[in-house]
């Protein structure tokens, strides 16, 4: 039986991570969740190294990444990311698994097959965190960059709308663009699955299937009992989008900058 530690800060997240390991992973134990840097920095100085580690990387006090400084952890450590796409290759460039929230089961299964394989041969889990922290903290200049217009088609003409006047995009038979003053384009994109990876995931959210919301076209956000929220967006439309109960949380870190 495989050992393993969650850090993570949302408790919602943490649960669904336990559910679905237990599920595809039964001889992986969950023995223990730590919500902060601060508890894991105590945890790890009174306990013995697991075998492996899910690692949320903004945490309520900081990045969990200054936990990986104080210990010299052997280790597979799979990193949880809400936004921070700009790394994602710097993780596979540096060996270090990493799951996109909210976390997708056939993901998950993956990066514990990579973990159980590492764990079975025994190998060393090649990690380079510093360069990584690194990455993290360059300039927004020479991060990746983001897409800041499309061109749409309108009337046989052909206009260039600017990312910060888009109030969201969606999918219905077509792919559409609705800006903050209520016009509507259709986008000329197969999915909304390739217009996300063009955009600055510090500005723009992946409500649902059908829509990807920009943070400055937010008006209101309506929780309900089930946990969902339904967000509205600015424009003459009032366009509602939600959020459902498993991605409330992630959204919620979202927009908390």
């Amino acid at each position: 039986m495989y050992k393993i530690v969650i850090i993570e800060d949302e408790s919602l997240i943490a649960k669904e991570l336990q559910y679905k390991l237990k599920d595809i992973a039964p001889d992986f134990e969950v023995i223990q969740t730590l919500p902060s840097v601060k508890t894991a920095n105590r945890w790890f100085m009174e306990n013995a190294e697991p075998d492996l580690i899910f690692a949320d990387i903004q945490l309520g006090d900081g990045v969990s990444f200054e936990i990986f400084k104080n210990f010299q952890l052997s280790c597979p450590v799979i990193f949880t990311t809400a936004y921070d796409e700009y790394a994602l290759q710097a993780f596979k460039v540096n060996g270090i698994d990493y799951l996109l929230k909210p976390i997708d089961t056939d993901e998950l299964t993956s990066a514990i097959t990579k973990a159980r394989t590492i764990l079975e041969s025994k190998s060393h889990y090649p990690r380079d965190l510093q360069s990584l922290v690194d990455i993290i903290r360059q300039p927004d200049v020479l991060r990746q960059s983001y897409k800041t217009s499309f061109i749409v088609q309108s009337q046989k003409q052909w206009i260039p709308i600017q990312v910060s006047d888009i109030a969201c995009f969606s999918k219905d038979a077509l792919n559409f663009i609705y800006t903050l003053s209520g016009e509507r384009y259709v986008l000329d994109f197969t999915t909304l699955e390739e217009v996300e990876a063009l955009l600055d995931p510090h500005k723009f959210f992946r409500a649902n299937r059908q829509h990807i919301i920009n943070y400055d076209a937010i008006l209101k956000i309506k929780p309900h009992e089930n946990q969902k929220l339904t967000v509205t967006l600015k424009g003459p439309q009032k366009l509602e989008t939600d959020i459902s109960r498993e991605k409330a949380p992630v959204f919620k870190k979202w927009l908390e900058r």
